[in-house]
């Protein structure tokens, strides 16, 4: 199978990365099936939005190990780079460890006090800034502290990102890259992390061929890269006492924009842009010390469609030679309808061709595990017939621990989207199950069925279970629910 290895680098990286995770386990794939490895780089090691999508990632790659292949529901392997290891298997992590940022100052990060006169002078001017600390007070640039990322200043993310070219986990990643392979990378334009670390990580691997320590150095020099630009998409608070500026984010965004048409674009093979002008509720102002909880936003969805579309995009319209792609591929992303409160008939034909009956099905499975599922248990045919999904079921790891955790993370995920501003709202969650889909209803005659309502749902599990095979009890739970879910989805949606 090959890897898609995606870099998801600072909070816009990590959020992205887990749209995507929502958007595979509902079972949307890639016409071209990869494995999919997410390395996650930030230096901010209590970002929230970091540890919420590695809990995500961990719980998905639990449920996926149990349930196996041949499925859809979590039908994407998602793995950890150490685990392509053949002498590990397991473990590992998600994240990229910044080597020396714990509880150190940026001056520090360098040495700046081992350096000479002229060399002092020379950082003084290069990091002549100021920003603000964690009591709000205000410090020059050279002691702001590592451990909560960049805030907003590409410029010293630059000097710290650099050690990704001699990280073990740099070393890792080449030596599992294959022929075949595939890169994507995601960063935001706007802030530090993000604008400092794209550039660095998609030149080091540009470059690997010329790195002795690198294994597939060649391979990797004429690999498909695709990667994310987030352009500005969100409003913040006014905070005089934050050093993020939300008028700071269009002059940032112009300057590496136009650093990136001589620099980076040209060495891309595919690059995408998303953002949002919409103005509406702000975000908090956390330059980092509060840990950097962002709701889910609709243009992060937008990003992890970009990377199903650069896996589905023909290996021959990403070919390079010397390093340089044969074509410069530029997309952007655009919705139907201008809302404030989107849902699906806002999208374009595009999104809903690959968003639309995947999620359906994936929110009418978590209904009913939340509505029904504990009457129907050990009184309906699908239940008892083996293997067995009983009382005793929802008591094991699988279900109990991982499936209903990854199932509440989604919970948060829609209600985080509806919540916001620009705002998605596909589904109603407390609703009547006819009504599930905001903007649809169940079909009340399709072939004589009648109104939909969960015995009918119990019915259409009870039919399909009927000859059917299964390794365990978990694997049927996850098989036999989309394969139901399919058919309801047709037979009363029409999608």
């Amino acid at each position: 199978m090959a890897k898609l290895f995606i870099f998801g680098i600072g909070g816009t990286g990590s959020r992205v990365i887990k749209s995507l995770t929502m958007l595979l386990a509902s079972g949307i794939k890639s016409f071209n099936d990869f494995d999919i490895i997410p390395i996650i780089i930030d230096p901010h090691k209590d970002n929230e939005d970091l540890k919420r999508t590695v809990s995500i990632l961990d719980h998905y790659q639990k449920i996926k190990d149990k349930i196996g292949t041949n499925n859809e529901f979590f039908g994407t392997k998602i793995t950890t780079l150490q685990s392509l290891d053949s002498k590990r298997r397991m473990g590992g992590t998600y994240s990229f460890t910044l080597k020396a940022v714990s509880n150190t100052k940026f001056k520090d990060y360098f040495s700046y006090s081992s350096l000479n006169d002229e060399n002092k002078s020379l950082a003084e001017l290069l990091f002549s800034g100021k920003s603000i600390d964690t009591n709000k007070k205000e410090i020059d640039l050279l002691d702001i502290p590592m451990d909560i990322g960049f805030v907003g200043n590409p410029n010293i993310g630059s000097v710290v990102l650099n050690q990704f070219r001699d990280s073990d986990e740099f070393k890792d990643f080449a030596n599992n890259f294959s022929e075949g392979d595939r890169i994507f990378i995601i960063s935001s334009i706007f802030g530090g992390t993000g604008a400092a670390g794209f550039p660095i990580v998609l030149k080091n691997i540009r470059n690997a061929v010329n790195n002795k320590e690198l294994a597939n150095g060649g391979y990797l020099q004429n690999s498909a890269i695709g990667a994310l630009t987030v352009l500005p998409y969100f409003n913040i608070e006014t905070d005089k006492d934050s050093p993020i500026k939300r008028g700071d984010f269009i002059e940032k965004t112009k300057a590496a924009l136009g650093y990136y048409q001589n620099n980076v674009n040209p060495i891309l093979n595919a690059m995408y842009y998303v953002g949002d002008d919409y103005s509406g509720k702000p975000y908090k102002n956390d330059a980092g010390q509060g840990g950097q909880k962002n709701d889910a936003h609709f243009i992060e969805i937008a990003g992890a469609l970009a990377i199903i579309d650069f896996m589905n995009t023909d290996s021959d319209s990403l070919l390079c030679e010397g390093g340089k792609p044969i074509l410069n591929i530029c997309k952007e992303y655009s919705i139907k309808e201008d809302a404030a409160l989107l849902n699906f008939k806002h999208l374009n034909d595009y999104s809903n061709t690959i968003l639309r009956r995947n999620l359906v099905q994936f929110t009418l499975f978590k209904k009913y595990l939340d509505k029904q599922f504990e009457q129907s248990i050990g009184n309906k045919t699908w239940s008892t017939d083996t293997p067995a999904i009983d009382h005793s079921f929802k008591n094991n790891q699988f279900f109990n621990s991982n499936l209903k955790s990854f199932l509440k993370a989604y919970e948060d995920w829609l209600t985080e989207l509806n919540q916001n501003s620009r705002g998605f709202a596909p589904f109603n969650l407390s609703s009547d199950i006819n009504t599930t889909v905001n903007g649809f209803e169940m079909s009340k005659s399709m072939f004589g069925l009648g109104k939909f309502d969960f015995d009918k749902f119990d019915m259409e599990l009870n039919r399909t279970v009927r000859n059917e095979v299964y390794s365990s009890a978990d694997q049927k739970l996850i098989q036999l629910f989309f394969k139901a879910t399919s058919v309801i989805v047709s037979n009363r949606y029409g999608f």
